[in-house]
């Protein structure tokens, strides 16, 4: 159930006309009263012999206790109150004391007899708006400070009493919601979605793994948006709007949002806060342990995408061992993550991904203060994401996609597990639907190459698919029976014959494989090893045919008996957790 209040106004009877109206789109039915101060006020919709101004008149009576000028400016309240959508029908009498409740919790008529005077109308069946005039009946002002909060904390209860679907509490990190009058305006426009929302995901690219503040506002620029910046006396840039070309109010001027108004960490020094050096303990991205060499130093997307899921890698390991703050960067850069691979990947996969990163942003922010400079490895590899470009569904473009979709999917888990540790009940909410979102993702990325690879390890010899089956016993006892019953189990095989003949010790990767993180809840451990593998022993995602020639294929190609996505269970903790040892050789 959620409160919202509305901003204060000065017309009662504006607002009313509204309420007992047709709605903007024919949506109000039968406009009536659910409950008022006494009881008794008088109801435009249900007695044709009153008017919806005998009701006004009624409710503003007591501004003739003040001299015109005491009267506030802005005496209208006006709190609308919504139930979900799984909810069930509410009758008027159960709305009516919701309504009692919310304008006594908020302070708006806290039952000692003088105070404000209210109404409340239903005009729909799953909400109500209650209206006030904010002056008591003693003449005095209503103590209503904080009256979201209190609203809310009350509708917390009211769900509990009635059984109805609960709301996460929030903790004042969220970004402001659009508000109805700009839901409306996109409709009425033909846009899917409100200005400031459609904003909000903008900036949020702009920003993902941007170095600097020229590099920041020419993506902003460069995405089409109108910029505004505010400049001191002295030269120094002290804050930013945007505007969409096309969003303009009634005198046809751009509408602008200062950065603070899309969301708390889109302000200009919280945006800067990102650009701390990286502390000589920041993590590189680039794949390699201590004694090992680093991936190669070629560019384009495949590189990048290999780069950032060893740079993901590395963050889950540091969400799990590492301090706070620390745990808290690593998961605010892994939206940066997620925002630069919506931006750069293949179609059949953008809208998910998109999805995901829209619905993570949430996860991103929380009251834990993010430890700047340790996250310098994820946000380099969001830059090199975005400035590799754009990546083919094809070949080891399509393969390095999913295995970078795999990593984000398990950092979108270890993020939802961090924050429901923490109690941050819509932080982890919105990590586990983000996960949810890369799962599908993941499926359609993941489809070509693990049939291209089930393939190889279907044409294997005999006595080297034993080989392989026999290491599997030897270093996952416990598992190997349900891996070799798994349909990618083949791609595992294959994987391990590929990486002994590329010179690596296949009993020492599976066992490092293995360890890094528990398996026990994957939906399907072959594809799990699959990618740990080849990253580690840098094989190539999506290796050539036998005939020598690439075995490439369209991002769109499915194969006859899809991949299962490599998942674990969102709503699960790790059971095992990596040692400090392996911490430290995680790259």
């Amino acid at each position: 159930m959620i409160p919202r209040i509305h901003q204060q106004g000065s017309n009662t009877l504006g607002l009313l006309h509204y309420l007992y109206g047709k709605g903007t789109r024919e949506e109000h039915v039968d406009p009536h009263l659910a409950a008022s101060f006494d009881g008794m006020a008088p109801d435009p919709g249900r007695d044709a012999s009153v008017t919806k101004k005998d009701l006004q008149h009624l409710l503003d009576q007591p501004l003739s206790l003040l001299d015109a000028g005491q009267r506030p400016d802005k005496h209208v309240w006006h709190c609308s109150v919504r139930a979900a959508p799984d909810d069930p029908l509410l009758s008027d009498e159960q709305w009516g004391d919701i309504a009692r409740r919310v304008v006594a919790a908020t302070g708006i008529d806290p039952g000692d007899g003088a105070g404000c005077r209210w109404a409340a109308v239903r005009h729909a069946d799953d909400h109500i708006h209650i209206i006030a005039t904010l002056v008591r009946e003693d003449g005095l002002r209503p103590s209503h400070h904080r009256s979201g909060k209190r609203a809310q904390a009350e509708c917390r209860l009211v769900e509990k009493e009635l059984g109805l679907h609960q709301v996460a509490p929030g903790d004042g990190t969220a970004a402001k919601r659009a508000t109805s009058a700009e839901r409306h305006k996109a409709e009425r426009e033909g846009r899917d979605r409100p200005a400031r929302d459609e904003l909000r995901e903008n900036v949020r690219r702009a920003v993902a793994g941007a170095a600097g503040e020229e590099e920041f506002f020419d993506r902003l620029a460069a995405a089409g948006l109108l910029i505004h910046k505010r400049i001191a006396p002295s030269g120094d840039l002290l804050g930013y709007k945007v505007a969409l070309p096309h969003d303009r109010n009634g005198d046809r001027e751009p509408v602008f949002y200062a950065g603070s108004t899309l969301a708390p960490d889109l302000s200009l020094p919280r945006i800067r806060e990102r650009w701390i050096p990286p502390t000589e303990a920041t993590a590189s991205a680039d794949g390699a342990r201590p004694g090992q060499p680093a991936l190669p130093d070629v560019t384009g997307p495949a590189f990048a995408r290999r780069r950032a899921s060893a740079a993901a890698w590395q963050s889950l390991l540091i969400i799990d061992c590492g301090e706070d703050g620390t745990a808290a960067a690593q998961i605010a850069a892994a939206g940066e993550i997620l925002d630069a691979l919506a931006k750069t990947s293949a179609a059949y996969t953008r809208a998910e991904l998109r999805q995901a990163a829209f619905t993570f942003e949430r996860a991103s922010r929380s009251h834990v203060k993010a430890e700047r400079g340790r996250d310098h490895a994820l946000r380099e590899a969001a830059r090199d994401l975005v400035h590799s470009g754009p990546a083919l569904g094809r070949g080891e473009d399509g393969a390095t996609t999913a295995m970078l979709i795999d990593m984000a999917f398990f950092l979108a888990v270890a993020a939802s597990n961090w924050h429901a540790k923490k109690r941050h009940s819509q932080q982890a909410d919105a990590a586990r639907k983000a996960s949810e979102h890369l799962r599908v993702a993941y499926q359609a990325a993941a489809a070509h190459p693990m049939s291209v690879l089930r393939q190889r390890g279907q044409r294997l010899a005999p006595r080297v698919r034993q080989r392989q089956a026999d290491l599997l016993h030897q270093v996952l006892p416990d598992l190997a029976t349900r891996v070799q019953d798994e349909s990618a189990w083949p791609a595992l095989a294959s994987t391990l014959d590929e990486a002994r003949r590329a010179g690596h010790d296949p009993a020492a990767l599976l066992t490092d494989a293995a360890r890094r993180r528990e398996l026990g809840t994957a939906t399907s451990v072959s594809d799990v090893l699959v990618w740990r593998l080849r990253r580690r022993a840098h094989l190539p995602a999506l290796p050539e045919s036998r005939s020598g020639t690439s075995s490439r294929g369209t991002g769109r190609q499915r194969s006859s008996a899809p991949s299962t996505p490599l998942v674990h269970s969102p709503v699960k903790d790790s059971s095992r957790r990596p040692d400090r040892k392996a911490a430290q050789h995680s790259r």
